[in-house]
């Protein structure tokens, strides 16, 4: 028996394509015969009737568009919906709530609005089903669209083993700017336990955009964002011993998805987490994570609880490494995407 190929129409959104789909589920469709595709619809811009080959990928083939796609490829999808086997929509933000968050960088405001007014309503239509990282991001859909499903992140690299080290000397955030917030609400802990604890580093991935009163400290190292390519051969190369994931609860953290809990498991870390969700349903604090209220003085309590108790901070991270291989088995995902086949 032979089966739609799938094509991802990529609007550049690469992270999200390789979790849930290009690296974790994509290659183990094709060993059975499946064909995947990519393609750049930034690269190959329309008019597509230009291009005979272009539309012959497309037709009869499964569509997946991730967040977004530009409005050329939108116009065609819609004069053309009918050559597709099926269309789907995969999301992992809550656009609209991302386009009225004041506490995120007015660019991206900007560009979540332009997504949320322009094109969502537009991909919402086109889009047989929708398919949401969380049960938070799928409850705001549903009121968007009548078919809702949910598929949590997979883990696409293997944990690295937790440090052996006598005691945690590194700690690290990997947040994107749209947590930039998050960040600032606990950086009076970080600069006070920087002040008492001699042996400690700090990584904070922001660059330019890490809070100053970080940046200013010695051992307080503030590379800038890499790549999503580059990101993967960064980490796999790191150690860090804590893991900061701070999350403020708003509309727009609600529909986050547990992928920081997997991407802490991968760099070897103990993570601390903010007491809501998702991270809630998924921590069982003192077993594989500590869960922590938005407070300054309760975050640096939690760091010194690791700092001062380093055979506790390992059996944290070996149990958070054991969950994220369950939690993240990519299995899962193949299981959604094979039955969609």
């Amino acid at each position: 028996m032979t089966y739609p190929r799938w094509v991802v129409l990529s609007d550049g959104c690469c992270p999200t394509e390789d979790i849930y789909f290009l690296s974790s589920v994509a290659p183990w469709l094709q060993s059975r015969g499946i064909e995947v595709k990519r393609i750049d619809t930034s690269y190959w811009r329309l008019p597509i009737m230009c291009m005979p080959w272009l539309v012959g990928e497309l037709r009869n083939a499964h569509i997946l568009i991730c967040r977004s796609l530009n409005g050329y490829w939108l116009s065609w999808l819609e004069s053309n919906r009918r050559q597709m086997a099926s269309i789907r929509y995969l999301i992992d933000d809550d656009i609209p709530a991302a386009a009225l968050d004041p506490r995120l960088p007015e660019s991206y405001r900007r560009r979540m609005r332009h997504i949320a007014v322009n094109l969502q309503p537009r991909l919402l239509s086109l889009a047989d089903e929708v398919i949401a990282c969380s049960d938070g991001l799928a409850k705001q859909y549903s009121r968007l669209h009548e078919s809702v499903s949910v598929l949590t992140p997979s883990l696409i690299v293997t944990p690295t083993a937790p440090s052996l080290d006598a005691c945690p000397s590194k700690i690290g955030f990997y947040g994107s700017r749209a947590h930039l917030a998050d960040l600032e609400v606990i950086t009076p802990a970080l600069v006070d336990l920087h002040g008492s604890h001699d042996a400690l580093t700090f990584e904070i991935m922001l660059g330019d955009y890490s809070p100053r009163q970080l940046q200013s400290l010695n051992r307080v190292n503030t590379p800038k964002p890499l790549s999503w390519r580059a990101f993967q051969r960064y980490r796999s190369r790191q150690n860090v011993h804590i893991g900061l994931t701070p999350m403020i609860d708003t509309p727009f953290n609600a529909g986050k998805s547990h992928i920081k809990f997997l991407d802490n498991a991968i760099m070897g870390s103990v993570g601390i987490y903010s007491l809501c969700s998702p991270y809630r349903h998924i921590i069982e604090d003192g077993v594989d994570g500590l869960l922590v209220d938005n407070q300054p003085g309760a975050w640096k309590t939690a760091i010194q609880r690791l700092l001062e108790q380093p055979e506790e901070a390992r059996m944290m991270a070996r149990n958070a490494a054991r969950k994220a291989l369950e939690l993240g088995n990519p299995e899962r995902a193949r299981a959604f995407w094979w039955v969609r086949r």
